[in-house]
């Protein structure tokens, strides 16, 4: 089917492929974790929720430790029908883990990311633990990214054609193409990497998560981090992503306006970020709420270049539904704002 996420992906690594490159990916994820059930859950409204460790114990030893069996079943377990973790460690908040999976194909790396949030789920389950994958469940904690790393190889997968020697970052021609092709398209097909309402809660400045499209080398203020390294670890780091998002359609975003910057030879920026990206004043902005985000994709010519009018048109809709439901709501921050004074 032409709107399946899953075929989407494959027809665009099948495109990379008949270029002659193999893209290479790999999702890491942030998400809260609760010493819940999900009869407490719906008991307790969703709130005041208790986590499985408190404090902002970002790679704190002593707080993994006091998690072990947790942390060892979800190494132990994934790796047995190949989800390898690359690592997994605390991260800022309470009960807020991290996890790195181990890089791959395009397709494989999605079906690890989506088997890893499916089954991290039901080892937590077993143990008394409600893990969540919202990008963002409270205005005061940061939100949760799905961060996704990026190179591309020749199809013998013997070079990256990222890396090149002579560059002050190690940037070959090749990786500046594709990252001027992901930054001109990424307002124009925001929702596949930002697919929620809750996605937009995060998107906010000074909480790690871009605003604009910026780019800068080991910058995590920017849309894009570049990462210098060795001919095999030199690789992009797309920010944009949080945890509620569907694998096959971030891949495929990443890809397709990768490819996209490639083939039409775009020049990357010079301007490149080295301080405070929210302080960027001339940088274009990203849509700010899902309605504007889906409307703009709706009306993109680029977006329907790249994955298809069929595809476009269902999902923007699916999006536009979304919309009108979170419209329905009555939240509480209205309940607190107008009940008595209106």
């Amino acid at each position: 089917l032409e709107v399946c996420p899953r075929q989407l992906l494959k027809s665009v690594e099948k495109k990379a492929n008949e270029a002659g490159y193999f893209p290479s990916m790999g999702f890491e994820f942030e998400f809260f974790n609760f010493r819940e059930t999900p009869q407490s859950l719906h008991e307790k409204g969703f709130r005041n929720l208790t986590p499985i460790t408190p404090g902002m114990f970002g790679y704190s030893l002593l707080r993994a430790s006091q998690n072990q069996e947790f942390f060892s079943a979800l190494m132990d377990e994934l790796l047995k029908f190949g989800v390898p973790l690359e690592g997994l460690h605390t991260e800022t908040g309470p009960g807020v883990l991290e996890a790195a999976i181990l890089y791959s194909s395009s397709v494989e790396a999605a079906d690890r990311a989506l088997l890893f949030k499916s089954s991290t789920k039901e080892v937590g389950g077993r143990l008394g633990i409600i893990p969540t994958f919202m990008a963002k469940i409270s205005p005061e904690l940061p939100g949760c990214s799905g961060h996704l790393h990026q190179s591309i190889w020749t199809s013998d997968r013997s070079k990256n054609l990222f890396y090149d020697e002579s560059d002050p970052l190690k940037m070959g021609e090749v990786f500046k193409h594709y990252l001027a092709g992901q930054m001109h398209c990424l307002p124009e097909i925001l929702p596949m990497v930002a697919p929620t309402v809750n996605s937009f809660k995060r998107l906010v400045e000074g909480m790690w998560a871009p605003t604009k499209v910026t780019w800068g080398a080991d910058n995590r203020t920017t849309a894009f981090r570049v990462l210098p390294g060795s001919s095999k670890s030199t690789r992009l780091e797309t920010r944009v992503i949080g945890s509620d998002v569907n694998p096959y359609l971030a891949g495929a975003a990443a890809i397709a306006s990768g490819l996209y910057g490639i083939e039409n030879k775009l020049e990357l920026s010079d301007e490149r970020v080295t301080g405070n990206g929210y302080a960027v004043e001339d940088a274009v902005s990203l849509p700010r709420t899902l309605l504007e985000a889906t409307e703009k994709m709706m009306n993109s010519s680029i977006a329907r270049s790249l994955f298809g009018d069929a595809f476009v048109e269902h999902f923007g809709n699916s999006r536009l539904w979304e919309w009108r439901e979170f419209q329905k709501s009555v939240s509480d921050w209205e309940l607190k704002r107008y009940f008595e004074i209106i």
